[in-house]
């Protein structure tokens, strides 16, 4: 993660942080990397030869795929790359992302 955007075991004391204390990323979005895991979809298997984009991963598992590193793993962990696998449950450094797409309700374009 680019310098000061992402709460690790370097900066955090341990502990998750309310969400947008570290600037945002280029499109406007907090905490994408560090702090807590994101929770994904997808289960855990190894990526498909060749190159793809958006791989889903294998269609059942065992583990889920967290991204981005968390509180308590070193800055050259929280990155979008850095994955990790998780059996679903609870845990203090995983959380999930919601996302809203805003709906033009006056009527124009």
């Amino acid at each position: 993660a680019p310098a000061g955007h992402a709460w690790s075991s370097e900066n955090s004391e341990a502990q998750t942080h309310a969400v947008g204390q570290k600037p945002a990323n280029a499109w406007g979005l907090y905490d994408m990397h560090g702090n807590v895991w994101e929770f994904c979809r997808d289960w855990y298997g190894p990526y498909p030869e060749g190159s793809v984009s958006d791989p889903g991963g294998p269609e059942s598992g065992e583990y889920r795929v967290v991204r981005g590193g968390s509180w308590n793993y070193p800055g050259t962990s929280c990155t979008a790359t850095f994955r990790g696998a998780h059996e679903t449950g609870s845990s203090s450094d995983i959380g999930f992302r919601l996302a809203l797409v805003a709906v033009d309700e006056g009527g124009g374009g």
